[in-house]
């Protein structure tokens, strides 16, 4: 056997070092080049947006397994609204609903409750106390079903008021709005004094159970997310002035379906979105004022649509990238926001089978 040149005994050793580095530096750069397999190991939060044609049905599933419910859909249409609902936890791989939260008891939030138990294993129910919309017979009738649920499947309930937080493990959830009250004191990081509180129009008070919403502010790592239900105008006016004490969210799920009694353009230079998903029908919500409103928010990168807006017309709908159910029959496509502990987060359109991602701020 020939003796190995000092030469040859170099380009080899060149050769393993060379190999050694290529691979440290894969390693190094795994995280960056599939960041989203490392972190969906049981560390997102889900947000599902299903489609209830103009109602509110909003699913989140934690960290932590932990699943809440904002509003149910409506009554009838032979269980649509309870289905779609149900399909959604079977995208997220639960069995039970911990904590289902009924914002007001309006037919569109409210109504699809009944249903939905039989369904599925339901936790406890959060509110904000009785109905005061004693006059409407359909919200009545709601109320009336409401109770007799409660008292036949010996469900729990829990009243909460502003500045409480749900008993959720896995991401923090605060009420911002409860029974006609707002918080008393700023957010964390909230406060400043709002300049375009000066010159703001100024709305009567609403008398509905609108104005009853229990809102929410929900935090998972850096993200800011809120949901006010259908939150009204007068009250959106109390929250941001003259001092804001919601400050900038990311994630804004657009209060009434995005009519014009809310989504007022005080409110939304003061929150400042930067994506805002808006559960409305094909024949309910996007107004115009309230759509010009979101679009023109100064931070605002995204407008997500449940469908697109009949009343809003070729000029006041997104692109259709951005709507989950286009002109047509209806076909319940969803949208679906999974967030990361970093602040990452994505928007998957069920229609399209796109998803748009977004880095963290």
């Amino acid at each position: 056997m020939s003796p190995i040149s000092p030469l040859s005994r170099f380009r080899s050793h060149a050769r393993v070092a060379g190999m050694a580095l290529g691979v440290v530096l894969v390693f190094a750069l795994l995280p960056f080049v599939w960041p989203r397999d490392s972190q969906t190991a049981g560390k997102s939060l889900r947000i599902f947006f299903v489609d209830v044609e103009g109602g509110q049905a909003t699913l989140f599933v934690t960290p932590a397994g932990e699943s809440l419910l904002i509003d149910t859909g409506w009554p009838g249409n032979d269980g649509r609204d309870a289905d779609r609902i149900l399909a959604a936890t079977r995208k997220a791989g639960i069995s039970k609903i911990d904590y289902v939260l009924i914002t007001h008891f309006h037919m569109d939030h409210a109504g699809g409750l009944p249903q939905l138990v039989a369904r599925i294993p339901v936790g406890t129910v959060i509110d904000h106390g009785d109905n005061r919309e004693s006059k409407d017979a359909p919200t009545v009738q709601v109320w009336n079903a409401y109770q007799k649920l409660l008292t036949e499947k010996k469900l729990n309930r829990l009243t909460l008021k502003p500045g409480d937080n749900l008993p959720i493990r896995g991401m923090q959830a605060t009420v911002v709005s409860s029974d006609g009250a707002l918080i008393g004191r700023p957010l964390p990081g909230a406060g400043q004094l709002d300049p375009g509180c000066d010159n703001a129009e100024q709305f009567p008070a609403d008398q509905t159970e609108n104005a009853r919403s229990l809102g929410t502010f929900i935090t998972f790592g850096p993200l800011r997310i809120l949901d006010l239900g259908d939150l009204t105008r007068d009250k959106e006016r109390e929250l941001v002035c003259p001092n804001n004490k919601l400050g900038p969210i990311d994630i804004y799920i657009v209060s009434h379906h995005g009519w014009y009694q809310s989504n007022s353009s005080v409110f939304l230079n003061a929150i400042v979105p930067r994506v805002a998903i808006m559960d409305n029908g094909a024949r309910k919500g996007g107004s115009p004022p309230a759509w010009d409103s979101i679009e023109k928010s100064p931070r605002l990168e995204n407008l997500w649509q449940l469908h697109f807006s009949e009343e809003g017309g070729v000029t006041h709908n997104v692109a259709s990238e951005f709507i989950a159910n286009t002109q047509g029959p209806d076909a319940g496509n969803y949208l679906e926001l999974t967030a990361w502990p970093d602040g990452n987060f994505e928007v998957f359109n069920s229609r399209t089978q796109n998803t748009r991602k977004y880095s963290a701020h």
